[in-house]
């Protein structure tokens, strides 16, 4: 199962931008033991629109442009569901196991993602509760997505 990201706002060079890097590359490498590979990753300049509402509609519109044809939508918002890292690597397998070839998981701009795209998602996941900065959401994504490979093929990299 192909895995796609899109993030709303660019990575600038930085130690953020090397972390992300380095988790995605990991998963990219480790991925396909189990089924998982990594597709590409779309990066968004936020919209310029003069209100929320406008900008939020058009990065969305964005999305749409980028998502592969029948993927399994996945939001990453505030408001979504807190999973732990195991419940995280079961959705992922589950959904590869259903026979689903791809996945786009998305990281919404400083004012959130359009309600239309909250209606067609499959799954809405949060960090927690509390607002991250798209820099670490990003790292925080890469990282659980290899920690997610590690679950689903029994290496010991995940510890409870």
């Amino acid at each position: 199962m192909r895995i796609s990201l899109f993030a709303v706002g660019r990575l600038k060079a930085g130690p953020e931008k090397e972390l992300a890097e380095r988790y995605l590359d990991r998963f990219a490498k480790t991925g396909p033991s189990v089924g998982l590979e990594f597709a590409k990753l779309t990066e968004v300049t936020e919209s310029r629109a003069g209100n929320g509402e406008t900008r939020k509609r058009e990065e969305a519109v964005l999305l749409d442009k980028a998502m592969p044809d029948g993927a399994v939508l996945i939001l990453l918002d505030e408001r979504g569901k807190a999973l732990d890292s195991p419940a995280f690597a079961e959705l992922l397998g589950s959904i590869r196991d259903q026979g689903k070839r791809e996945v786009m998981i998305a990281i919404g701009g400083p004012d959130g993602l359009d309600p239309d795209l909250r209606d067609r998602a499959a799954h809405t996941l949060c960090f927690g509760k509390m607002t991250w900065p798209h820099q670490l959401v990003r790292v925080m994504l890469g990282e659980q997505l290899y920690r997610a490979v590690t679950i689903l093929s029994g290496h010991p990299y995940h510890r409870v």
